[in-house]
């Protein structure tokens, strides 16, 4: 019976040991962790719009309405049930697609989300396409000079625009550029399908102030990712066989410092994400950021709530994506780190 066991045992460890389980294994565990987050993020988010003073129903009815009024308004908004059950209820609406009509424009959430999404997303994409084309060279140059006179001047600059805040750096976008410059009007936000030239003549601003705190980032982990990639045997290897030194950075170097970035980058899409949120206020861009402060400030629970799970979902989507991709990129990474 024990022979049996071990042999039993020996199979399904040589089982597990191929690479194929192993990696769904991984991927497995990986979903589990964003289905966990975001049940979490969910029971975070409503708990949150019932715990906090103020009342919905006065925000609808008015602060003239009477008890009878008031206690009608609850029960249609199922705030007279339990918590766990409005709970459940809610999430339950969110999954089949209903996410609720919000409170102070009378719309359903999903029709004020649908224009909004396209400029957030649009202006999202183009900040996260200028981080990489930007970040990567500038980190690959950086490091090519960390024993010129120019390092410390590159690391002074690299830690100032990391240190701005946004939202300060796109006041002084706006001053600088519209309102003393010129180049584009503040406020004056054109849609894509109006014109096409102004849209992006407007964008570049916003894109780039959302870009160059994280483009900074960027810049540094490479510089940092190279020297240390640079050090190792395998480089002075190469170098010694007579291999030039372009071919070992593009061929070896980079390479192996791509995958050390590529889960950084997906950290930045979900900093963009979040960052355009301020930006959107500050240079007046119709977009779901503008739309989550509107509804935080008039307290449009319905409406705040599922903008917060959905740019949850986003954030924890592509961190999961780039989580995989990683997975598969490097065969270092296993199922238990």
């Amino acid at each position: 019976m024990q022979e049996v066991a071990v042999r039993v045992v020996s199979r399904a460890a040589f089982f597990y040991k191929i690479p194929v389980i192993e990696k769904v294994y991984y991927i497995l565990k990986k979903a589990a962790v964003l289905i966990t987050t975001l049940f979490l993020i969910s029971v975070l988010t409503f708990t949150a719009f019932r715990i906090v003073p103020g009342d919905p129903a006065l925000l609808i009815l008015g602060t003239e309405a009477s008890s009878e009024q008031i206690e009608q308004m609850h029960h249609e908004l199922g705030m007279d049930k339990p918590l766990v059950r409005q709970y459940m209820t809610w999430i339950s609406a969110m999954l089949r697609g209903d996410w609720g009509t919000s409170l102070r424009y009378n719309k359903p959430v999903k029709e004020l989300m649908h224009g909004r999404l396209s400029v957030t997303l649009v202006m999202g994409g183009m900040a996260l396409l200028l981080i990489i084309a930007a970040g990567i060279p500038l980190g690959v140059f950086a490091a090519s000079k960390k024993d010129s006179w120019l390092n410390p001047l590159l690391n002074a600059l690299t830690m100032l625009s990391i240190s701005i805040p946004e939202f300060f750096l796109s006041i002084v976008v706006i001053w600088i550029f519209g309102l003393q410059l010129h180049v584009f009007a503040p406020g004056r936000y054109v849609s894509w399908q109006a014109d096409a030239g102004g849209f992006l003549r407007f964008m570049i601003f916003p894109v780039c102030t959302i870009a160059l705190p994280q483009t900074a980032i960027l810049m540094k982990y490479v510089r940092a990712t190279v020297i240390a990639e640079e050090d190792k045997d395998y480089v002075r290897t190469a170098l010694s066989k007579g291999c030039r030194p372009q071919r070992v950075l593009s061929v070896h170097v980079l390479r192996n410092a791509a995958v050390a970035v590529l889960p950084l980058i997906g950290m930045m899409a979900g900093n963009v994400f979040t960052g355009s949120i301020i930006v959107e206020q500050v240079y007046g861009i119709p977009g779901i950021g503008r739309l989550l402060i509107s509804a935080v400030t008039s307290r449009d629970f319905p409406l705040t709530q599922a903008l917060v799970l959905y740019i949850a979902v986003i954030i924890v989507a592509v961190d999961f994506l780039v989580d995989v991709v990683a997975q598969l990129v490097d065969p270092r990474i296993r199922f238990g780190t």
